[in-house]
This record gives structure tokens, sequence and C-alpha cells, in this order.
């Protein structure tokens, strides 16, 4: 359903809990953003951490079954006097980007924003679901015996 491809992502992810560096995104080299998927009946839901964003700045494409996020955190607005003490919270740009198996109905995906969770579900498509068969018989009557 879900193809994982994000090698530079990990190794960045990786290094920033080894060494404790702030990640800071850039619209060139956006940060990494963490994400949860699993499949939940007859949808695929993915949720992505991105705590202090606003909805406005959240921005989700769709293109040959590549989906991909893209959001970005501003420093918080406290003017000109303010000195930073501490540090820690990534700003800048986060990306993600899955690539969505053919399962999936990329049409009708539903996106939810709360508590700096974004959450889509995608339904799997009609043709990748389970369904019976039925099998169809031929009765003939008039069967020929063929000698020879």
């Amino acid at each position: 359903m879900l193809m994982r491809s994000e090698p530079f992502t990990e190794v960045n992810r990786l290094a920033q809990q080894l060494f404790g560096t702030p990640q800071t995104g850039t619209w060139s080299r956006p940060a990494a953003m963490p994400a949860d998927a699993y499949r939940n009946g007859d949808e695929f839901v993915i949720a992505f951490d991105l705590p202090g964003v606003d909805k406005d700045a959240i921005d989700i494409d769709v293109e040959r079954n590549v989906l991909t996020v893209r959001a970005e955190r501003r420093p918080l607005a406290l003017g000109d006097d303010a000195v930073a003490q501490l540090t820690e919270r990534p700003l800048g740009v986060f990306s993600r980007q899955l690539f969505l198996g053919d399962a999936l109905d990329t049409e009708h995906i539903d996106a939810g924003y709360a508590n700096g969770v974004l959450v889509l579900r995608i339904p799997i498509a009609e043709k990748a679901k389970p369904r019976k068969v039925t099998i169809a018989g031929r009765e003939d009557t008039d069967q020929k015996v063929i000698t020879g």
C-alpha cells in the first residue's frame, strides 16, 4: 500500500538524534516530518506530527501516486527586544513524500488537522477490495458424442 523511500531524511533525523542539533528546514532542503501509517478497515490512515504549524502553512499534493506534504513552522512573533535563551524547536520547512500503491483511491483523500496532527484518510480502491467471483456453468443438454 505504501512504499517508503527517503534515505537522506532518515540520515538527517538520525544525525539530529545523535548530535542534539535542532533541524531547520529550508525550501530547498526541508527537515523531516514524523509520521505513522496504518490500515483501518477500508481506509489507509497517515498521521503527521506538525505541532506549532498553522493550518494555512500546510500544503498537500498528489501526483502519480506520490503524496507530498509540506509545512512551514515560523518563529513566534515576539518583537525586536526578544533574545533567545534556548532554541530546541525546529523551525522552517518540513516535507515528506510517500509513494502510494495503486490499491489506494487517491481521488478521495480526506485531510483533517487538530492538536498539531495532520491526519489523511485514503480509501482503499474498489478494485483492490476482496470480492466474490461467481462460477458460471454451461448446461448444454444437446451434447454430441464423437466417435472415431
